[in-house]
């Protein structure tokens, strides 16, 4: 398997087929369309084109408004997906039928009228709660909220922090020997509330008496009546506005039929979203439209057939030196391979110039992890979920990668279980023994808590194997671009100091790790220059001999994993034996080793990980390519059958 070999396009059409060109691409998916890049600048006519336009804007509208649409459905008419979308298969007619389309629009613009006539009764019943709290306070108050007073008397509402001396303001309008009366309504932790009634000549005196008390007059403009009036009416129009919010809800629930046709909607116009994002990419000046992009060397007759229907101007070329950066990266993988993608992915895509990770790395990840996890549970566990989901659901990208990926660690994970006669720890040793009191145990090849030095050591032997494959390839790679010395003193120099030590530990010959050690210091000085050669020696005994012994004892974390989860596994079936019922076994064996699973599932993944990314991959690994993103039909709900 290799990184798929990319042509990069230069096509020159007419104005006329753009719409016809734009469709036909994304019918195709094969062809990425690329920015505009500076170099156009240094062609004349180049300078007579721009930037075409797209009714991206419109799309990404219509998309916000479907997907709000399908957000309200799952929320009002319980039509939640469940933990992975059911993809239902549709056809290439249907998806993409304007019939569908407009159907689909009507039925979201539908439900994104509901939405907003909902959400403003819910402003409005906010508005309405805010109004009646804050009339709440003087509901005991039985005046009504407009009258002032008379000529010669002022009435006034106020309030006062909450924990106020009632009494003690009394006292002090007394003293003052004003014509004034202060009665509380109500009180809470917030505030005091209060009737102030007084001389309109006494005002100004008044209120310079309570300012201390930072009394504050409260007004109620545009009420009319009592406050318990006034709230009374509130809860009326509180009731009318929650009966029309329920009819709101009710009409978009009542859309919940159409689940399946949004779904296909927000799909086509993700497509459309893809489509106009690349149309902006092209440049014409009305009458031509040309644009560069990237299409994979073994699509070129598709690509050719709809270029030459629409009669366009084009050419195909290798990427040259230049290009190298700016190729986009497609990996050719099998069903094997595939899922390591997530993998790769997630670390980062190799250079266009680079090797395909995938089969290199593919029997190293899934053989570490099923040593790590190494119980033949787990691994049915994990082969079953992986197919259950893959056939159900039928996921794509990164999840689908996922569910391949636990399938093929599954099955590995069962083939290591097999070899240590792990099945839930010692789950069938327990409930032989809890049912019939006999003693029973699967058989084994090795244990990993009668034989962890055996383990370790075999650990690291493979760690040694993967490292080397490593320096293989890198030494391949550095012969292919003329490194001949490099590739000698970097990679067969510690071959030979390593077959030396193994050679010397067995007890058959000192002399071929001599010869390494001759070749260590030889290299610098064949490489080097000056006096970096004699610094050279030191520089590349000491980072190579720490940075491989480093690495190969990086890879005991494989036999620490595996001893921790089978641990853990046997003590929590231990602890549910010791009552001696069968049914607490199983309740407490069940609970531990579905945490023991879980954290195990996570736990192995992150270290094989680590190996493949730093031990590995540090080897001859170059990273930094662009993930090859095609005008094409990506769905999230639905399969396109053509």
């Amino acid at each position: 398997m290799a990184i798929v070999k990319m042509k990069k396009l230069r096509v020159i059409a007419m104005a006329g087929h753009r719409e016809e060109l734009l469709e036909g691409l994304l019918r195709l998916g094969c062809v990425e369309i690329s920015e505009p890049d500076g170099k156009l600048a240094e062609e004349t006519w180049s300078a007579l084109l721009q930037r075409g336009q797209s009714r991206l804007l419109s799309a990404r509208e219509d998309a916000i408004q479907a997907n709000a649409a399908l957000a309200a459905l799952k929320k009002y008419a319980q039509t939640k997906d469940g933990l992975f979308i059911q993809r239902r298969p549709v056809s290439e007619t249907e998806f993409l039928s304007g019939e569908t389309v407009e159907k689909a629009k009507a039925v979201s613009r539908d439900i994104g009228e509901q939405l907003q006539a909902l959400a403003r009764l819910q402003n409005e019943e906010n508005r309405l709660l805010a109004r009646q709290a804050a009339l709440q306070p003087w509901k005991p108050l039985d005046m009504p909220l407009e009258l002032e007073g008379t000529e010669n008397v002022l009435l006034h509402l106020g309030v006062c922090p909450g924990g106020t001396d009632t009494a003690a303001v009394k006292t002090e309008l007394a003293a003052a020997d004003l014509a004034a009366e202060l009665y509380e309504v109500s009180a809470d932790k917030q505030q005091n509330y209060y009737l102030l009634v007084c001389h309109r000549a006494d005002e100004a005196a008044v209120m310079e008496v309570l300012r201390p008390h930072a009394f504050s007059v409260v007004s109620f403009q545009g009420l009319t009546g009592t406050a318990a009036e006034n709230i009374a009416a509130l809860e009326t129009q509180l009731a009318e506005n929650r009966g029309r919010q329920e009819q709101a809800v009710n009409a978009v629930a009542a859309r919940g039929g159409e689940k399946d046709l949004l779904q296909l909607y927000t799909d086509r116009l993700r497509a459309e979203e893809a489509r106009e994002t690349n149309a902006e990419r092209m440049l014409t000046d009305g009458t031509i439209l040309f644009f560069e992009g990237w299409a994979p060397a073994e699509n070129m007759t598709e690509v050719q057939a709809l270029l030459e229907k629409l009669d366009c101007a084009w050419e195909a070329a290798d990427p040259t030196e230049e290009d190298i950066p700016q190729v986009p990266v497609k990996l050719k993988n099998n069903w094997l391979t595939r899922p390591l993608n997530m993998v790769t992915e997630m670390y980062s895509l190799p250079a266009y110039n680079n090797v395909d990770p995938n089969p290199l790395m593919a029997p190293f990840f899934i053989l570490f992890y099923g040593i790590m996890m190494a119980d033949m549970g787990y691994g049915i566990l994990m082969f079953l979920a992986g197919t259950i989901v893959s056939r159900k659901y039928r996921p794509k990208g990164t999840m689908g990668h996922m569910m391949g990926l636990l399938q093929l660690c599954g099955v590995s994970t069962f083939i290591m279980g097999a070899l240590t006669g792990g099945f839930f720890g010692d789950f069938l040793t327990q409930v032989v023994k809890l049912t019939t009191g006999g003693d029973f145990a699967l058989p084994s090849l090795f244990t990993p808590l009668n034989d962890t030095l055996m383990i370790l050591v075999g650990a690291m032997a493979l760690g040694l194997v993967q490292i080397i494959a490593g320096m293989a390839i890198s030494f391949i790679r550095r012969l292919k671009a003329g490194q001949v010395l490099d590739a000698f003193f970097e990679e067969v120099t510690w071959w030979i100091v390593f077959a030396g030590i193994g050679l010397m530990a067995v007890g058959v010959t000192n002399i071929v790790l001599y010869v390494g050690l001759a070749l260590i210091v030889i290299g610098p000085l064949v490489t080097g220059q000056g006096f970096g050669r004699i610094m050279g020696i030191f520089g590349s005994l000491y980072n190579h001999v720490t940075g491989y012994f480093g690495d190969i004892l990086s890879y005991a974390r494989l036999m620490a994993l595996m001893l921790a989860g089978s641990v853990i596994a046997q003590v929590f079936n231990t602890l549910g034996a010791i009552p001696g019922n069968i049914v607490i076994f199983l309740v407490i064996s069940l609970a531990g080793n579905a945490l023991n699973f879980a954290l195990n599932l996570l736990g192995c993944y992150v270290h094989d990980l680590r190996l493949q990314c730093l031990e590995y991959f540090g080897k001859f690994y170059e990273d930094g390519g662009k993930p090859f993103r095609p005008l094409a039909m990506e769905t999230k709900y639905v399969d396109i059958i053509k």
